[in-house]
């Protein structure tokens, strides 16, 4: 009985502490998520990890989509789950990977409990996407790799419904 309490209490408060995820730019300043969003961008969230085995695999498709979309249409936003103890392998990473768009930082129960506060459903793991629309809204979530030229499909027959 204790620990299904302590589980309940768990899904109740991991949101409510998580506030804004705690994130922060590796440099330490915080960061509010939802300035990042909008702006009449689509905005592609991706929750990373240095150890992540299918985050390092892919994350060279996401530097080129970066590449081609940040100045017309997308940017990709990076939320690496390493915690600020594990900034220097979050640093690593983003250097080995040459990744050209911005990456915040937080631990994974903050991530979890962020994630859950903007989606509604729980957390599963790395990587995760979020998609938001040019106005700042969520539109699409997927936990796993998500091939690029599915995201450019899906900007492009939500562009083309306007």
């Amino acid at each position: 009985m204790k620990k299904l309490l302590a589980s309940l209490l768990a899904l109740v408060l991991v949101p409510a502490l998580a506030g804004s995820g705690n994130l922060r730019t590796l440099d330490g300043a915080e960061r509010d998520l939802d300035s990042m969003l909008g702006g009449g961008l689509y905005t592609v969230v991706m929750f990373w990890a240095s150890d992540c085995h299918v985050c390092n695999q892919e994350m060279g498709q996401y530097v080129k989509f970066h590449q081609r979309h940040q100045q017309k249409d997308a940017r990709m936003v990076g939320i690496s789950l390493d915690g600020w103890g594990g900034r220097e392998a979050a640093r690593e990473f983003i250097a080995r990977h040459k990744v050209n768009f911005e990456n915040l930082i937080t631990d994974p129960d903050s991530a979890a409990g962020l994630y859950q506060k903007l989606t509604e459903e729980p957390w599963v793991g790395t990587p995760t996407f979020l998609i938001y629309l040019p106005d700042g809204s969520l539109a699409a979530k997927q936990v796993g790799a998500v091939p690029v030229d599915v995201i450019e499909g899906f900007m492009a027959a939500r562009t083309a419904q306007k």
